[in-house]
């Protein structure tokens, strides 16, 4: 049940996201930052860890298309034990492993083509610049998807977390290809009013994702990519609103709405290994 963090190329969330792991139920030793470059030197194996999480920051000097350049190396660099990460990378998935792409990760995962990974072999999918042309900072509203295959988010009805992006807006070759995503329910969290409502309207849709788009996963619910910072919500004081919570509304352990993502995915590992 061990859980990779990889860092570097301008990655810097590594630090709250350990935290997060390890507040989330981690064993104790069991989260590993490494850097990239230990993949490609062949001191770092893939195969060592149950869950593998793709942090957000500033990759390959997030511009847009910057994680196309990580993307390219993890396709094509060969590791000194054969083959490419990305095919280590897929038997990671195939074998019912976790992965979870934040921001820049989400990105990543999406040029890789393991999401949406509907079978056919095509991406269908990209990220691009927000609608407004400018980078957002800000929390949002979340509706999570309560029939969706995703690990991650069981249990859930609905999140605020904080996005920190500027190329966060979810286009489809199609409109038909969102549409299917979102009727298959793989689409688990979406940009929301206050009433719950899915969203493309500004500021509650940072970017002007279709549908309201703000996290994809995988058919099989093992893979995930969302925008908004979960590990940024780690603690309950993280949110700028943490003195005016209702009486009665505070949560357990006072955790941040963020931290259920890292539960789920530890709870999903017990399940597994039991």
């Amino acid at each position: 049940m061990n859980t990779l963090i990889l860092s570097g190329f301008g990655t810097n969330c590594e630090r709250e996201t350990a935290y997060a792991c390890r507040r989330a139920g981690a064993p104790e030793g069991s989260v590993a930052v490494r850097h990239i470059n230990e993949l490609y030197s062949g001191a770092l194996r893939l195969e060592d860890y149950g869950f593998l999480v793709l942090i957000g920051g500033f990759l390959d000097g997030d511009d847009l298309g910057g994680p196309r350049a990580c993307a390219n190396r993890f396709r094509y660099r060969r590791l000194p034990q054969g083959g490419t990460f990305l095919e280590r990378l897929h038997e990671f998935v195939d074998d019912g492993r976790l992965v979870l792409g934040v921001c820049n990760g989400f990105q990543l995962l999406v040029k890789l083509g393991l999401l949406p990974a509907e079978g056919n072999g095509e991406r269908g999918v990209t990220l691009t610049t927000n609608a407004r042309g400018r980078f957002e900072d800000r929390w949002v509203r979340l509706r999570v998807e309560p029939a969706s295959p995703c690990v991650f988010t069981r249990g859930m009805a609905s999140l605020e977390l904080p996005v920190r992006h500027g190329e966060g807006r979810v286009l489809g070759a199609t409109d038909a290809v969102l549409e299917r995503l979102v009727e298959r329910r793989l689409a688990p969290l979406r940009y929301a009013l206050p009433d719950g409502t899915p969203t493309e309207h500004y500021p509650e849709n940072p970017n002007g994702s279709p549908h309201g788009i703000a996290a994809l996963c995988s058919p099989a619910g093992t893979v995930m990519g969302l925008m908004p910072h979960p590990e940024a919500f780690n603690h309950v004081t993280n949110h700028p609103r943490w003195t005016r919570r209702a009486p009665g509304t505070e949560l357990p352990d006072e955790d941040g709405d963020g931290l259920q993502i890292f539960r789920n995915a530890y709870a999903y590992l017990r399940e597994q290994s039991a």
